[in-house]
C-alpha cells in the first residue's frame, strides 16, 4: 500500500497574528511543495475531516470545547475563559480558526489512525500539537492531535503502540495523558532546559515513558547515536504494533525557537529507521517556524516514506514555491540560496558526546516488557 497524505486548505492563510511565531505558512507550503515536486499519485491524498465536539470530547472537557468554539464565534475571549483556559493567554491568541484549524487537525489524525488499522502508513503535517491539555490550551496548542490519534488507535483494538517525539520541545501533553496506562509508551526526543521544562531523563510517567533531554548544539551524529543506541532497542524490545511520529522541524539548526542543530537529514533518517519496523505508522508535524525549514523537511519526509529519490536541484515550480515564501525574522530578510533550490539538507555530522552516550545508557535502564491483551506484538489486525 502506498503511503497516504493528509491535508487540508484550511491552514493556507491562517495565521496566528503577524507577530505571533506561527504567522507563517506551513502546512500550505508543504502541500504546495509535494505537488510541485509530482510527488502525489492519484488517490494518495485524502483531505482532513473536523472533528466534531463528540469526538474532541473523549479527551477534551465539554466546557473547554464550548469555550474555543465561543472565541471562534465571537473573535473575542471572556475574562473566565482566559483565566481557566488559557485562550488568549500565554502565546494562544484568538484568531480567524482558532476552533476549526485544530479541530481540523485532529480529524486528519483520527482519521490516520483509522486509515492504518489493517496496516499502513500516513503523514499528517497538520498534526503534532503535542502540548494541548484535556481543558486549557497550552504552547500553542489548542487540542491535542496526537492523544486523540492514540485514543482512536487504543478504540479500535490496539494495545501495544510507541509514540515518538523529536520536537525541540517535550510532548509534555502526551506524556502525561497516557502516563497511567500501559499500552502507550512515549519516547521524547527534546531540548533540555527548553519551555515547557518538563521531561527530564529520570521522569519515567510510572515506566511508561522515556525522555532523552539534549544539550545545545545537538548535532545529526548525536541523533543518529541515540536512534541506533536508544530508540531502536526500545522498539525491538516492545515490538509496538504501531508507531506514531511527531516530527516536530524545530530541532533544525536555522529555527528561532530551538539552539540545536540538526538538519533535515536526522529527520529523513529516523523515518526512514523506523520504515518496515511496524505494520503501522502515522506520521506527524509540529513545532517548526521557520517557514523554508519546515517546508522543506516535511516534504523531505514524504519523499521517504515513499522511497522516492530528492533531486540535488529542484525544479522550477517547486523552486518557485520555495521563492514565493517570506519571513519577517532577521534570517528571512537574506535567505541562503539552497533554500529555494534543494530539499534535502546534507547531514552535518559533529562529535558524540558523553552525556549523549549517558543518556543512550541510560534509557534503557529498566524497560518494562509490554503487557499485552488480545493482539500479538506487531501484528496487523483485521480491518
Amino acid at each position: 500500500m502506498r503511503p497516504l497524505l493528509i491535508g487540508s486548505e484550511i491552514y493556507r492563510g491562517s495565521t496566528y497574528g503577524p507577530k505571533h511565531p506561527l504567522a507563517i505558512p506551513r502546512v500550505s507550503t508543504t502541500l504546495d511543495l509535494i505537488r510541485a515536486m509530482g510527488w502525489l499519485a492519484p488517490g494518495q491524498y485524502r483531505d482532513s475531516p473536523r472533528a466534531t465536539p463528540a469526538e474532541l470530547s473523549r479527551f477534551h472537557t465539554p466546557d473547554y470545547i464550548d469555550a474555543l468554539m465561543q472565541a471562534e464565534a465571537t473573535q473575542a475571549v471572556d475574562p473566565a475563559h482566559r483565566a481557566r483556559h488559557r485562550i488568549g493567554a500565554d502565546g494562544n491568541p484568538v484568531y480567524r480558526e482558532v476552533f476549526s484549524r485544530p479541530a481540523t487537525g485532529a480529524g486528519g489524525v483520527m482519521l490516520a489512525a483509522e486509515l492504518t488499522l489493517g496496516g499502513g502508513v500516513v503523514h499528517v503535517p497538520g498534526g503534532g500539537t503535542h502540548h494541548g491539555q484535556p481543558d486549557r490550551a497550552s504552547g500553542f496548542c489548542y487540542l491535542n492531535d496526537a492523544v486523540l490519534g492514540l485514543l482512536r488507535w487504543l478504540d479500535l483494538g490496539l494495545d501495544n503502540i510507541l509514540y515518538l517525539d523529536i520536537d525541540a520541545h517535550h510532548g509534555d501533553g502526551v506524556e502525561q495523558a497516557f502516563a497511567g496506562d500501559e499500552r502507550v509508551f512515549t519516547v521524547s526526543v527534546h531540548e533540555a532546559g527548553r519551555w515547557p521544562h518538563t521531561g527530564p531523563a529520570e521522569n519515567r510517567a510510572g515506566g511508561h515513558a522515556r525522555n532523552l533531554p539534549v544539550p545545545e548544539g545537538f548535532n545529526d551524529s548525536e541523533m543518529d547515536f541515540l536512534q541506533r543506541h536508544a530508540v531502536l532497542p526500545i522498539l525491538r524490545q516492545r515490538r509496538p504494533q504501531a508507531v506514531m511520529l511527531q516530527c516536530g522541524a524545530d530541532a533544525i539548526a536555522e529555527d528561532p525557537l530551538s539552539r540545536l542543530a540538526l538538519t533535515n537529514a536526522a529527520h529523513r533518517g529516523m523515518v526512514q529507521a523506523l520504515m518496515g519496523l511496524v505494520p503501522r505508522l502515522i506520521v506527524l508535524g509540529g513545532g517548526g517556524y521557520n517557514p523554508w525549514s519546515v517546508a522543506r523537511c516535511w516534504a523531505g519526509v514524504w519523499a521517504t516514506l515513499n522511497r522516492l529519490p530528492i533531486p540535488p536541484r529542484l525544479p522550477p515550480a517547486a523552486e518557485a514555491v520555495l521563492r514565493g515564501l517570506a519571513w519577517t525574522r532577521s534570517a528571512g530578510r537574506n535567505p541562503p540560496e539552497h533554500w529555494f533550490t534543494s530539499i534535502a539538507d546534507a547531514p552535518k555530522p559533529g562529535p558524540v558526546r558523553p552525556e549523549i552516550r549517558a543518556l543512550a545508557a541510560q534509557t534503557l535502564e529498566d524497560l518494562p516488557e509490554p503487557s499485552l491483551g488480545s493482539a500479538a506484538p506487531g501484528a496487523i489486525l483485521p480491518a
